[in-house]
């Protein structure tokens, strides 16, 4: 039985091991037939969704694994909108909508309210927080 899953990373890329351990969790669900539909990055884990990020060279680069886990198997990768404002992550639209010079917001992120989490938690069969 296949069982499709979303996530909720609340833990920043770097500095604890939370996101990371989100990141193989969906790549050995999808690995055994499972789908991951959607990864919701809420509180600091929208820091998930820089386009800054800038990993050392011998380090893993999770945004950017991230980017190739949706790409390749349809995964939506989405920041809560106001906990990402909060926190310096901006989209296209909100730059422009808030009268700023630029976005940071990774590509392949979408920014996102609470309610398209709550959607989401209808349709899956497990959700899982980290």
């Amino acid at each position: 039985m296949s069982l499709n899953y979303v996530l909720v990373v609340s833990e920043p890329a770097y500095g604890t091991q939370l996101a990371r351990t989100a990141y193989q969790f969906a790549c050995a669900a999808i690995a055994k037939g499972h789908s991951v539909s959607k990864v919701f990055f809420y509180q600091d884990g929208v820091l998930n969704g820089a386009a800054t990020t800038v990993p050392a060279n011998d380090e893993f680069d999770l945004v950017k694994a991230w980017q190739t886990l949706a790409n390749e198997h349809q995964v939506q990768l989405e920041t809560c909108v106001a906990a990402a404002l909060r926190r310096g992550i901006v989209s296209e639209q909100e730059a422009m909508q808030h009268g700023l010079s630029q976005a940071n917001l990774a590509d392949g992120y979408q920014q996102a309210g609470l309610g398209a989490l709550a959607e989401a938690l209808l349709t899956a069969d497990r959700v899982l927080q980290f």
